[in-house]
């Protein structure tokens, strides 16, 4: 089970009306920046895996190395461009001149001057879907979706998409213009969108694109502390891969590890089954999209969209998330369970 291969990942639509994709995307961030050194050789070879795996939907943002993963993924999506469904974002800003600098703009001309600058570094004609990376409550919502709805009549955008919003936002968001896919994180680890935006998304018929959903390595045994990884990790930063935070969790790993011994399958396999199975729990269709920089761990994320969990791993699975300790961010502002 380790290494099986699929010939093709079965297809979902985003949205009541989007695009036709696979049943797991690809989160290209990590290719770029905030997970230590990257080869690139091998990341552009597992953009090429993933398309033959069936991978059709391809996440990255204007935010990820600034600029540098538009420009590092934009030959692949030219050369595929029939195949590729492209998704990247606007709103994270970010400064040459202070690169720990980030600000959160979802201002009408920034949003016009963002999306130029994405179809200029991505070198295509129209983005597939755009999200709004996060949230400014400072700008009404309606003013900002309303602006990318300008861009869908432009023809520069084919689909709207949101990221981090709580389910109210949602619906504000969705009587302005359809929204597409829903993006925030979701894992066994990390359930909080459950509360109000998975119930909206389903209501509404907009698909849920968890990211993160192998708990950023975490759930793979891939580190066990933030102190194991390089200085520049962007894991280090995050409250509950530190210390006593991360010797909690990890005891909360062991029900994972065990459900994949005895399969025979990964942990990355069986944590990202049960991230598939919210579809039916849920009723709405979910995409993940973990990220990898590398073909192995690609066959193995995409040869977890045919692994069923029984009812009886799945309550193993149940309490996890409700006793993690830290929170995901060490700012959780910007997020939608910091405006619940």
């Amino acid at each position: 089970m380790t290494n099986p291969t699929l010939p093709t990942l079965p297809t979902v639509r985003l949205g009541n009306d989007g695009p036709a994709v696979g049943v797991q995307g690809l989160g290209c961030m990590g290719m770029s920046e905030f997970y230590g050194p990257t080869d690139t050789a091998e990341a552009l070879a597992t953009l090429d895996a993933a398309l033959e795996a069936g991978v059709t939907l391809f996440d990255t943002a204007d935010a990820y190395g600034s600029g540098h993963n538009e420009e590092l993924i934009g030959p692949f999506v030219r050369a595929n461009r029939d195949r590729v469904v492209l998704a990247t974002k606007f709103a994270l800003e970010r400064r040459a001149d202070d690169p720990a600098y980030r600000g959160i703009r979802n201002d009408p001309a920034y949003i016009r001057s963002a999306v130029d600058a994405s179809l200029r570094r991505l070198g295509v004609d129209v983005i597939d879907v755009y999200y709004m990376h996060r949230r400014d409550p400072a700008v009404p919502l309606a003013e900002s979706v309303g602006a990318m709805a300008e861009l869908v009549a432009a023809g520069k955008v084919r689909y709207l998409g949101l990221s981090e919003v709580s389910g109210s936002e949602l619906r504000e968001a969705y009587a302005v213009h359809p929204i597409a896919a829903l993006q925030s994180e979701w894992s066994v680890f990390a359930r909080d969108v459950e509360s109000s935006a998975v119930p909206a998304a389903a209501e509404l018929g907009v698909a849920f694109v968890p990211y993160s959903p192998l708990g950023r390595g975490f759930l793979t045994g891939s580190f066990a502390a933030a102190e194991e990884l390089a200085a520049d990790d962007f894991r280090r930063s995050q409250p509950r891969f530190h210390g006593e935070n991360a010797a909690a969790n990890l005891a909360l790993v062991e029900p994972i590890r065990r459900i994949a011994a005895a399969r025979g399958a990964t942990a990355a396999q069986v944590a990202l089954a049960w991230v598939h199975q919210r579809a039916q729990v849920h009723g709405l269709t979910v995409v993940p999209i973990p990220g990898t920089r590398k073909r192995s761990r690609l066959a193995e994320n995409t040869a977890a969209a045919a692994v069923r969990l029984t009812a009886e791993e799945l309550a193993l699975l149940e309490p996890i998330a409700g006793r993690v300790v830290g929170d995901r961010y060490t700012d959780m502002t910007f997020t939608s369970a910091g405006r619940e």
